[in-house]
């Protein structure tokens, strides 16, 4: 009986996929050109479709031209060719009502042109017109919501109509007592109509806390108002509460810096005016509390340094009259 050497299972070397690969395609640096070319074969195929896509949205065929470009563009297309691509997209989403297809456009835009002025100009009317759309869309499926009625007051509340939007935000409470916002809303119009009538806003904005009592604009405006009638001790507590819920609000930590250091509390108040001053840099009121903390504890030196920037900071706001940051609005 023949013996044979028992084999494992069957090895392929590199050497010999080399051999194959040499006789079907000649050589490896024929095969790597032919992968090359291939490639570049397939983004021409690509620019192809892209432009015919381009040049449907430019005839107003747009489900047709959506159908092409809506595929993900691939990143070796030539930059302006994805430009005029998305433009494309977000215009003709816009006359098919297809809001996801205008962002996701406008997100590329603004992600691979930041600082273009017809990406600017399209983002600030598309989104515009689509916040428009959805109020209509709104007040139209749900105009007895809670929503679709504070969408009313607010609109009066921005043309100055403070009546109107008063007694709106009245009935939303007097159908749902419990709608986060509209407690905040009427402290807000009581201090624009009666900048004096403080104790009226606070409890508005304690009602809120009532509602809702994770507001930190509601906190902040406490805050704000405590620290007007010189009550710091009763200001800190609501301004700390405020940058608690929400860390991205920066005139919390300008509220707190200042109540700080009007109690005495330098050092609290430089860890809060450093954070504020990092959210607002072009406001000199963060460098001016500043400097009046480290002069407190006898850093002359970091008080000099804050100064300076509190004078920098005024010359820029001179020649550009950069507005600082308004109170909170509600979440």
């Amino acid at each position: 009986m023949l013996r044979g050497r028992a084999h494992g299972p069957f090895q392929v070397s590199p050497a010999l996929v080399m051999m194959v690969a040499a006789l079907v395609c000649g050589t490896a640096g024929e095969l790597l050109g032919a992968q090359a070319e291939r490639k570049m074969s397939e983004g021409r195929s690509s620019s192809a479709r892209i432009e015919q896509g381009v040049d449907l949205a430019a005839k107003g065929k747009c489900p047709e031209a959506l159908a092409i470009l809506r595929k993900s563009i691939p990143a070796p297309v030539d930059k302006q060719l994805r430009y005029r691509a998305a433009m494309a997209s977000a215009q003709c989403g816009m006359s098919v009502d297809q809001a996801d297809v205008v962002v996701e456009s406008l997100l590329l835009l603004n992600r691979e042109f930041p600082d273009d002025s017809k990406v600017l100009y399209i983002t600030s009317r598309y989104y515009s017109e689509l916040a428009n759309r959805a109020a209509r869309k709104l007040t139209v499926k749900a105009p007895s919501s809670a929503e679709a009625q504070v969408l009313m007051a607010e609109a009066y509340q921005a043309r100055g109509d403070f009546e109107s939007a008063t007694a709106k935000y009245r009935r939303i409470l007097e159908q749902y007592p419990k709608q986060p916002g509209v407690h905040y809303q009427l402290g807000q119009i009581i201090l624009a109509k009666m900048p004096a009538a403080t104790e009226e806003a606070k409890r508005e904005f304690e009602a809120e806390l009532q509602v809702n009592a994770n507001s930190p604009a509601a906190e902040y405006m406490l805050g704000d108002l405590a620290s007007r009638a010189m009550k710091n001790d009763e200001a800190i507590p609501h301004f700390s509460r405020a940058t608690e819920l929400d860390v991205s609000l920066a005139q919390p930590y300008l509220g707190l810096g200042v109540a700080l250091n009007a109690v005495g509390r330098f050092t609290d108040a430089i860890d809060a005016l450093k954070k504020y001053v990092r959210l607002t840099p072009a406001d000199p009121a963060g460098y001016y509390q500043l400097a009046i903390a480290y002069s407190r504890i006898g850093n002359k030196q970091e008080a000099d340094k804050q100064r300076t920037l509190q004078l920098d900071a005024e010359e820029k706001l001179k020649l550009h009259s950069a507005p600082t940051q308004g109170a909170p609005q509600p979440r």
